[in-house]
């Protein structure tokens, strides 16, 4: 008896812990960056693999973190895509200031540079949109 009260008292405080953490104020506006990668096709899988297994499970770590996908280009259905796109890489953020902290961490220096290696070129545009 005395331990089906300890489990029911230690779910009822983790409930009310996530309730109150989800209505906590954020520190400034949502982003989303924004990266269109061009990756060969030789490394394409490697790269998917090292993102999904590697890069997301470490930012997702991060105070603020939201969201990190990547996402592959099928086809331009109007207009044309950027030279070379194959991939948009997308990081969402509960603010500027805590993805600044994201990417000055230790962590992100050790899991960028491996992915950003796998890329067929360096010169890919970064985005910087405010979520409204």
């Amino acid at each position: 008896m005395n331990m089906k009260r300890r489990t029911y008292l230690k779910t009822v405080l983790a409930v009310a812990t996530c309730s109150s953490l989800k209505g906590a104020p954020r520190q400034g506006r949502p982003i989303q960056l924004h990266l269109d990668l061009s990756v060969s096709s030789a490394r394409e899988q490697e790269l998917v693999h090292y993102f999904n297994t590697v890069f997301k499970p470490a930012a997702a770590k991060f105070p603020g973190y939201i969201d990190v996908r990547m996402i592959k280009l099928r086809n331009a259905l109007q207009g044309t895509a950027p030279n070379g796109l194959k991939y948009r890489w997308m990081l969402q953020y509960e603010s500027e200031e805590l993805r600044q902290k994201w990417i000055a961490s230790d962590v992100h220096q050790k899991v960028w540079p491996p992915m950003e290696r796998m890329l067929s070129s360096m010169d890919y545009s970064v985005l910087l949109f405010d979520a409204t």
